[in-house]
């Protein structure tokens, strides 16, 4: 689609969104205020594109007209001509706000305003701007070049239309949009909360410890990564701070709560392997810890996270936070799940993930692991989901 595209920040998403788009032919000005992350933006695009060379996936040609495409800009004015504007700046509401209400002074009334964030409200960001029919939710997967899932989210105030060229726009940039209500951490942050959340109540309570734990869902799910070395490898901070986000932002609903576990993790400096060391040692020469040769206990480890994550599927259909083939599309395309979580509850069985959450409860009384409305009449009905 040639159009021409404003990228505001320039960091890692900034970065890789600029990319995405000027792959697309697009042509894109990327904008900061810090000349040093501009020119670290700059470098990072041509080391990009020099591995693709590399690689064969583009010629010289396409490389340097793909580059030529990409404008680096410290003036936040010349994003004027702009058909549609990104911002992927700090997630913090009020500088969004400020940010979007200063574009609507310099870029034209036709010009779409999109949010990069990953879990704050569109409405809230919407509600800075005149024109608050125009500003959309359009969330990237870091690395964005190679990820292909893009969430889309329309605030209440977002217009049909906004939303049409939204998905059209992203279809055409050769990304899977999926469409998601505007509620805290809308499908994936959400719906992905207890693979982290379940996996360190179990290592607290002393059932097993990090590597069982990662080998289960590893060996038995099929998953890439273990919920730790995931955890590790997105880094505890951010990892900790989208839950934290999400628990706040439910008014402190117990499926979402922080695990003080993950809190030391950070106040100790443990941040993964940015920092060197996490729930693993990354020094070099040192021991990975084993995992416990136990296959009943792997297999235990495994169906409790399993149906707290479909659990949350489930729920999310329930509410109509997206349908039954985005929520899947989601977990399979954002972050790389083996199968679709209500594509799964069909697989095991919607009696076995009832009776499964009924068991937790019954043991905990928590409302952590309370079982959706949806599942209780699916069960009662014989009904699997549908997911077209």
């Amino acid at each position: 689609m040639d159009m021409n595209v404003g990228v505001i920040g320039s960091g890692t998403m900034g970065t890789g969104i600029a990319q995405v788009a000027a792959s697309s032919g697009c042509k894109v000005k990327i904008y900061d205020n810090q000349p040093q992350a501009l020119e670290k933006c700059r470098k990072s695009i041509q080391g990009s594109l020099q591995k693709m060379l590399e690689k064969g996936k583009i010629s010289q040609n396409e490389a340097e007209q793909l580059f030529g495409r990409i404008s680096f800009i410290g003036d936040l004015t010349a994003l004027n001509d702009s058909d549609i504007v990104i911002e992927a700046i700090i997630e913090n509401i009020a500088v969004k706000s400020t940010l979007f209400s200063n574009l609507e002074h310099i870029v034209s009334e036709n010009c779409i305003l999109a949010s990069n964030t990953s879990s704050l409200s569109i409405a809230s960001i919407a509600a800075s701007c005149k024109k608050a029919e125009r500003v959309i939710g359009i969330h990237f997967f870091n690395p964005a070049q190679l990820m292909q899932l893009v969430e889309i989210i329309p605030a209440i105030q977002t217009s049909d239309a906004t939303t049409e060229q939204a998905l059209r726009i992203i279809s055409s940039w050769n990304k899977i949009p999926v469409l998601a209500k505007d509620t805290p951490g809308f499908i994936v942050n959400r719906l992905a909360r207890p693979f982290y959340g379940e996996a360190l109540r179990i290592y607290e309570e002393g059932i097993a410890d990090f590597a069982t734990i990662d080998h289960a869902m590893k060996h038995f799910g099929g998953f890439r990564m273990g919920p730790f070395e995931l955890m590790d490898f997105i880094g505890n901070d951010i990892n900790y701070t989208v839950t934290e986000s999400v628990f706040t932002a439910f008014y402190f609903d117990p499926r979402y709560k922080p695990s003080f576990t993950q809190k030391r993790m950070i106040e100790a400096g443990y941040l993964g392997r940015k920092s060197g060391r996490g729930y693993y040692d990354y020094a070099e020469g040192a021991a990975m810890p084993k995992a416990a040769e136990d296959e009943s206990l792997g297999k235990d480890i495994f169906a409790r996270i399993l149906v707290m994550l479909i659990n949350e599927a489930a729920e999310a259909l329930h509410l109509n936070i997206a349908t039954a083939r985005d929520l899947d599309l989601a977990m399979t395309k954002g972050v790389n799940y083996p199968k679709g979580l209500l594509h799964w509850a069909n697989e095991i069985g919607i009696d076995f993930c009832v009776d499964k959450l009924d068991e937790l409860y019954h043991n905990y009384h928590e409302d952590r692991y309370r079982c959706s409305v949806l599942f209780r009449k699916m069960k009662a009905e014989g009904r699997k989901f549908e997911i077209n």
